[in-house]
């Protein structure tokens, strides 16, 4: 079955609501409920076609471009559907009344703030973009979402949900999506979908936890709570601690979220899962931030920030792929300690990365390492093109194996394969 993907090469049109949730409120609810779950779902569908046949296009990754600029604007639809409506709050203004656009004025301060004080961002593309946001989209519209140029949120129904300003990680989230577009350019589809679903969800929880002053130990984990309304049964849209547990109602449904790769979920629907197998991710980077301590944003935060920007991390990127990098950038920001708390996190989700080593070039590197595999092993190494150095043998007990190489250079890598399979890395620094 083929996907409808709303991505080009600079983002997503994507929404905090996921398909699946609006679904079951279109199969459960009431008429009035039913209805505006229909009309929610084909906001969705028309956005996303929108921007297949008008994609966005990725801009070059420029780090730090111009000098920072912060400029909000938010504007209210009036409870129309036009773009973006008429301005209510522009940068520096003071409270509006409305508490709508103060909470998105707010969002996106708090947002910009994060990116900018502790990894250097400037605004969403690293070029001082402006940020915008529309309040009072639709008649009671039960979502919120980012097109590709600005924020959008709805008033929810106040029997479902309420209204989308009313949790920052919700606004921290969206706009995420357009850092990630104008970064990796994570494909909105199956597993790079669901990265491109889950980084959204860290750094939302990041401006969350760095607005409240949280650490790691502090947080709730939990991604739009306070959205649900009162009477349903549920604390919040997700949850990163506990994926599968945020909500069960019968209404809504239960939490299909996985927090394991033994769960992961085969779908054609929501392009191929995106907001259900992102819990699996998401469970890896709380697991990683707890086991750092401190700011999250300071630990956690970092080593994702620096492998969304990572060069080696492809627009269809795997968990493997995604986790591979950060465990190399945990290294290179961190050391081995904070490395190996890396390595652990995303075992416990059922993802063993490939170690990554270093040793100093012009020297010969003697490296032990314990494999589950009992076949030989083959290690290549990259310096001038990828050329064969040495079959590994087992020793037989441990299956220990011994990997001695040599690199005129720094930079070069050696990868370690095991029936195609990639199971250890080193580089010369």
């Amino acid at each position: 079955m083929r996907h409808l993907h709303a991505h080009g090469g600079g983002g997503c049109t994507c929404f905090i609501i996921p398909p699946h949730m609006l679904e079951k409120i279109a199969e459960n609810g009431t008429a009035d409920q039913r209805e505006k779950a229909r009309q929610a779902l084909s906001i969705d569908r028309t956005f996303r076609a929108q921007r297949v046949a008008q994609p966005l296009q990725a801009p070059d990754r420029i780090q730090g471009a111009g000098a920072l600029h912060k400029n909000r604007r938010t504007y209210t639809a009036n409870h129309g559907t036009g773009l973006p409506g008429t301005l209510v709050r522009s940068e520096g203004q003071g409270a509006s009344g409305d508490v709508a656009v103060d909470e998105a004025y707010d969002g996106l301060g708090a947002t910009f703030d994060l990116y900018a004080q502790v990894y250097g961002r400037n605004s969403i593309d690293d070029n001082g973009m402006d940020l915008i946001a529309t309040v009072h989209y639709g008649n009671k519209y039960n979502n919120a979402f980012w097109n590709g140029a600005q924020m959008v949120f709805g008033d929810g129904d106040g029997t479902i949900f309420n209204r989308f300003t009313i949790a920052i990680d919700v606004e921290g989230h969206e706009l995420t999506h357009g850092v990630t577009g104008a970064t990796a350019a994570l494909e909105y589809h199956d597993q790079p979908g669901a990265l491109n679903e889950s980084v959204s969800d860290c750094f939302g929880s990041l401006v969350k936890q760095r607005s409240l002053g949280q650490t790691a130990a502090q947080a709730d984990w939990l991604i739009g709570a306070g959205l649900l309304a009162a009477g349903i049964h549920g604390v919040a849209l997700r949850s990163m601690k506990a994926p599968g547990t945020a909500y069960d109602d019968p209404l809504l449904g239960k939490d299909p979220q996985p927090d394991h790769m033994s769960k992961y979920v085969n779908t054609a629907s929501d392009n191929g899962g995106v907001h259900i197998n992102s819990g699996i991710p998401n469970k890896a980077f709380y697991l990683t931030a707890v086991a750092i301590g401190g700011n999250s944003w300071d630990g956690a935060g970092k080593i994702w920030y620096k492998t969304l920007l990572d060069s080696r991390l492809t627009k269809t990127a795997q968990f493997l792929d995604f986790a591979n990098l950060t465990v190399d950038n945990a290294n290179s920001l961190f050391g081995a300690a904070v490395r190996d708390k890396v390595i652990k996190a995303w075992h416990d989700v059922g993802i063993d990365v490939a170690p990554v080593l270093s040793w100093q070039y012009n020297k010969a590197v003697l490296s032990t390492f314990t494999s589950p595999h009992q076949t030989n092993a083959w290690a290549y190494i990259q310096d001038n093109g990828w050329r064969k150095v040495q079959t590994l043998t087992p020793d037989g007990v441990h299956n220990m194996f011994t990997l001695l190489t040599e690199s005129q250079s720094s930079g070069a890598k050696v990868h370690v394969y095991v029936d195609a399979a990639l199971i250890y890395q080193a580089y010369s620094a």
